[in-house]
C-alpha cells in the first residue's frame, strides 16, 4: 500500500467518510477542494465524453484521488463513485501541507503517483495520434491546444 504504510503517527486531524456500493463520491462539474486516500474498498473515476460515461480508472486501498480539484481550485474533471462499501480519508486544502510536513515521504509517494499518471496519459495520447492522424501537422495541432502545451507557454503569474 503507498499512503498510510508509514510507522509514524496517523493524522488523526482528517476526517474518514463512508460511502456504500454504487455511492457518489464526488460529481464531474461539482465545485469543492477536497482530497481523498482511499483506506477500503475501490473505487470508479469516470468521465462524460461525447454524452457517454467512459471509465477512466479503478482506484484501490491506498490511491488517491481529487487531486486536481484541491491543487488548482478548478471544477471537478471526472465522477468517482464507491464499486463497494469504501472508507476514504477527506483532505481539505490546509491539510495537505500539514500532511506534507508530518510525513515528507507523503509527498514524495504523491508525486511518483501523480508522474505515472502523466505517463500513462501521454503514452494514450501518443497512441491516439498515431491512430487518428496520418500526418505530422494534424497531430502536431492537437498537441497545440491541449492543456499541458499551454501550460508550458503561460506567461509566470497566469
Amino acid at each position: 500500500m503507498l499512503f498510510g504504510s508509514s510507522d509514524k503517527k496517523p493524522f488523526r486531524d482528517f476526517v474518514s467518510r463512508k460511502y456504500a456500493e454504487g455511492e457518489t463520491i464526488v460529481r464531474e462539474g461539482d465545485f469543492d477542494s477536497e482530497m481523498f486516500i482511499i483506506q477500503k474498498g475501490s473505487v470508479r473515476v469516470a468521465k462524460k465524453v461525447n454524452g457517454e460515461e467512459v471509465e477512466l480508472s479503478v482506484l484501490h486501498r491506498g490511491d488517491f484521488f481529487g487531486e486536481m480539484a484541491l491543487l488548482e481550485s478548478l471544477p471537478r474533471s471526472a465522477t468517482v463513485k464507491a464499486v463497494e462499501p469504501t472508507t476514504i480519508q477527506v483532505i481539505q486544502p490546509g491539510g495537505l501541507m500539514l500532511k506534507f510536513r508530518r510525513d515528507p515521504t507523503f509527498a514524495f509517494e504523491m508525486l511518483q503517483r501523480l508522474s505515472g499518471r502523466v505517463r500513462s496519459m501521454n503514452d494514450l495520447l501518443a497512441e491516439t495520434l498515431e491512430g487518428h492522424h496520418t500526418d505530422k501537422d494534424s497531430a502536431q495541432e492537437a498537441m497545440d491546444r491541449s492543456e499541458y502545451t499551454n501550460f508550458d507557454n503561460r506567461e509566470p503569474g497566469e
